[in-house]
């Protein structure tokens, strides 16, 4: 396994909390206040891990000067005369900007958090560790093809010839903090295979259905299947587009202005909790809802005649930023170096994840496949090592895995495994019952968990990114991008000539039977895959008769389709008001593409408000001041979410109560509605439905009807708003409840105040909202704060890539109270963009500092 740090004995404890959102520190927090503050907060301590960003440097194993130009807002642009040159410089610029975000990120992907922070991350590196993705990292770089090892070798070249070169608190003010309380910490140098590490977290992220599996499983103990399959209703599709339409083109909406306003539960909980730990690590693992944007229109729709392309991923909020914006420009573009493209990167990583290069561009959206299923394991009751198949006992896998604590005793991890993958239900905790429908439980028993991500022998990330960094046309695109096997990604291209395109890449698994929409049976053959969706049959298009392509995670195609990918897509609220705004606006100029990006029209409260208000107005409840204020916010609301908006505030209170009065009382609490795109469409398929089940409160001795519940929910989130924001209506704003807080990684919810004040950068009001264009998330059951976003906005122009532009949510610097730390924020918050540097003549015009690597 490759080590990520070195922990000597005897280092002092700490608290970690969520690794890509915060760690608590809570150890020791008087002596981090007094010395940190009296100390460390020197303007000095901090600033003395800024990495030199002017003037020479050697660097052991170039071959030639590499020139380093960064702009004016931090972000480098590369030249060097070789693939190896240009790799060591990308390498060595993340480790000055990014090293302790590398750091973190690396161990995290090898489950190894407990050696820099204590037993508190046990637990999570114990699921880690079962789950494997260190161990298959290693094996991916062992098999990496001759020509990417090359570039994963130079690009940790370059990482290790910068810490080589720093101590550790040289390298990030977070050193300082750790060496109080794990003083033996020392960071490791940096290996190739950390590199392909991070994928598996970013491919856990992006994965699948599994939470939904295990809620569908958690409603069937205390509801009848047919009240189940309400709560996942099957894609909209005859109101929401398709991605490909049936015919081949792409789907137009109802065209709008561009400014309009328009037992088993006891196991699968504990599979559930152990999932949920990993989630606060990696961000990751949620339902749909959150997603992405992207759009590609054809030169028949734009000012130009020459294609647009637009994108915008939805991650975790996080700070620094997930992503790192950089431009790898060999001098000469020749067969022996052709590198000149520039994009967004993550810090760890060789190449550019999204962007362009000189012939093409392309983005990315998650599909969001079925990649992802339970089994219910035969366990011997005899021996608990082995398991049944087809009637016969078959030995697992068994390991020990030895977690390092610092400040504790190493803990041992037995690992075990099935044929179909890891034992993940007694993670954390024995199974005491459980129980599924149609499920014959044994008595003695195990959840493992298949996941297409776990699978030995798929190509890492690297080389689908390679390839397409090299493409110039749309075969050489989609050969490429077909080896994502996963993430399974939707990919939107275009290029200099005028095509566009798309292609859905991934091992998508052929079931022998079911849908995967529940656990199944594992002590037979019945519900094995089979196969894979064969690569020339996934969907793909070039050229839509329609001159556009839009993905939001909607629905690829029609089930007309034979194959299944997923019955869990997000469903389409976003995707519909994208075709509504472009096919209405075509010919606009690439800027008002940005203020699409940012458009907050909430469809589900266009659906909703047309019950809501007659409700509240015939319902007799006498309104006082505030809440007669209140319905006149919702009656002249736009339906935009937009920051200063009180009407939005009104809203999104009445629909976060609607969610609790109407389901709270008869789901288990793991399983409440978060607010996504798949409770607009539970919610409004229930309006024409009065005396709906599920609008009655069965705590009550009333029976509720649909009109009951609306003015509940209206009542109880004007409680809410006035209880925190007073009771002059008038005052009411979403962004005053709606806040972006941008939480360092490392020390953001550390308990002490000046710690925080340092690290954190926030609360800002913010616009946007779960399920609309600008999804700028929150959580139904955890309150309005944001925790889902666009991580980053890319608008591409292939007649001039010069007039592209760009942004991404905090800045490049991962170094606190560098300039470039967070002045991206002000920007971010108000859907403004950056110009997306690409000709040599404008960054040297824009530049800021200029370095020369040499040998």
């Amino acid at each position: 396994m490759s080590d990520a740090g070195t922990t000597k004995q005897d280092p002092k404890p700490s608290r970690w909390r969520t690794a890509t959102k915060v760690i608590l520190l809570s150890a020791f927090g008087v002596l981090i206040f007094v010395i940190v503050a009296g100390a460390l907060f020197t303007r000095y301590s901090v600033s003395r891990a800024f990495p030199q960003t002017e003037g020479t440097i050697q660097v052991p194993g170039l071959d030639g000067e590499v020139e380093v130009i960064r702009d004016s807002t931090g972000v480098p642009h590369i030249y060097a005369d070789t693939p190896h040159d240009l790799f060591i410089a990308q390498g060595y610029v993340h480790a000055q900007d990014r090293f302790f975000q590398m750091d973190f990120w690396r161990h995290i992907s090898y489950g190894r958090l407990s050696e820099m922070f204590g037993d508190s991350q046990v637990e999570t590196d114990t699921f880690i560790r079962t789950l494997g993705w260190g161990r298959l990292a290693d094996e991916q770089y062992e098999v990496e093809s001759q020509e990417a090892k090359a570039i994963i070798d130079a690009y940790s070249q370059g990482v290790n010839a910068y810490l080589e070169a720093q101590s550790p608190s040289d390298l990030s003010f977070e050193y300082s903090i750790i060496e109080l309380l794990n003083h033996d910490y020392t960071p490791e140098p940096w290996t190739g295979a950390q590199s392909l590490a991070w994928g598996k977290v970013m491919a856990w992220d992006l994965g699948g259905n599994l939470e939904a599996e295990i809620g569908r499983s958690l409603a069937l103990g205390v509801l009848p299947p047919e009240r189940v399959a309400q709560l996942y209703p099957p894609y909209p599709g005859d109101r929401h587009p398709y991605i490909i339409p049936d015919d081949g083109s792409a789907e137009a909406g109802t065209p709008v202005s561009l400014h309009a306003s328009v037992d088993a539960r006891d196991a699968l909980g504990s599979a559930a909790t152990a999932i949920a730990a990993l989630n606060k690590v990696t961000g990751g693992g949620e339902e749909t809802g959150i997603g992405s944007n992207s759009w590609v229109l054809s030169g028949e729709h734009t000012p130009t005649g020459m294609p647009y392309l637009m994108n915008d991923p939805h991650l975790s909020a996080q700070m620094p930023s997930i992503w790192y914006q950089v431009g790898l420009h060999c001098r000469a573009v020749t067969d022996a170096c052709p590198y000149d493209v520039a994009g967004f990167s993550f810090a760890g990583v060789p190449g550019v994840i999204i962007g362009h290069n000189a012939d093409i561009a392309w983005g990315f959206t998650n599909v969001g496949p079925d990649v992802q299923d339970l089994y219910i394991e035969k366990i011997n009751p005899d021996n608990p090592d082995q398991y049944e198949i087809n009637g016969e006992w078959v030995d697992m896998d068994v390991h020990t895995e030895t977690i390092v604590v610092a400040g504790g005793n190493n803990q041992e991890v037995t690992v075990r495994s099935t044929r179909h993958g890891p034992i993940i239900s007694g993670v954390y905790e024995p199974l005491d019952e459980f129980e599924t429908s149609g499920i014959d439980v044994p008595p003695q028993f195990a959840v493992a968990f298949k996941w297409t991500g776990l699978d030995a022998g798929l190509p890492s990330v690297s080389q689908p990114v390679l390839g397409i960094n090299l493409a110039s046309n749309f075969e050489e695109f989609k050969e490429s991008a077909l080896l994502f096997a996963v993430p399974s990604q939707n990919m939107i291209y275009a290029d200099t000539e005028g095509n566009i395109g798309y292609v859905v890449p991934g091992n998508i698994p052929i079931r022998s039977s079911g849908d995967g929409t529940l656990p199944v049976p594992g002590w037979t053959d019945d519900n094995e895959w089979t196969g894979f969706i064969p690569y020339d049959e996934l969907p793909w298009v070039l050229n839509p008769d329609s001159g556009y392509i839009v993905t939001a995670n909607n629905a690829v195609i029609s089930d007309e389709y034979p194959y299944l990918i997923t019955k869990d897509w997000d469903y389409g609220h976003r995707a519909r008001r994208i075709v509504s705004l472009v096919t209405a606006n075509f010919g606009i100029p690439l800027d008002d593409h940005r203020r699409i990006q940012f458009d907050g029209s909430d469809l589900n409260a266009a659906r909703i408000l047309p019950y809501l208000m007659p409700a509240i107005s015939s319902s007799g409840v006498a309104l006082d001041e505030t809440g007669q204020a209140a319905t006149d916010h919702l009656d002249t609301w736009d339906l935009q979410n937009s920051a200063g908006s009180p009407g939005a505030a009104t809203w999104n209170a009445t629909w976060k109560h609607l969610l609790e009065v109407t389901f709270h009382d008869e789901l288990p609490e793991s399983i409440w509605p978060e607010g996504n795109s798949r409770w607009f469409e539970v919610v409004g398929t229930m309006l024409s439905n009065p005396n709906d089940p599920f609008w009655d409160n069965i705590t009550t001795a009333e029976t509720e009807t649909r009109d009951d519940m609306l003015v509940s929910a209206f009542l109880a989130g004007v409680e809410e708003l006035t209880d925190t924001l007073g009771s002059d209506a008038s005052t009411w704003t979403w962004g005053a409840i709606h806040e972006m807080t941008f939480i360092n990684q490392s020390l953001g919810e550390s308990g002490i105040a000046i710690i925080e004040d340092r690290f954190n950068r926030g609360p800002f009001p913010a616009s946007g909202s779960k399920g609309v264009v600008n999804a700028v998330g929150w959580t139904a059951t955890e309150g309005f704060e944001v925790d889902w976003l666009p991580s980053m906005r890319m608008l591409v122009d292939l007649d001039d890539l010069s007039n592209s532009l760009a942004m991404h949510t905090t800045g490049q610097s991962g170094h606190v109270d560098n300039e470039h730390y967070d002045d991206m924020i002000p920007l971010w918050l108000n859907g403004e963009n950056l110009p997306f540097l690409w000709e040599r003549a404008d960054i040297r015009a824009d530049a800021k500092a200029t370095m020369y690597l040499i040998p």
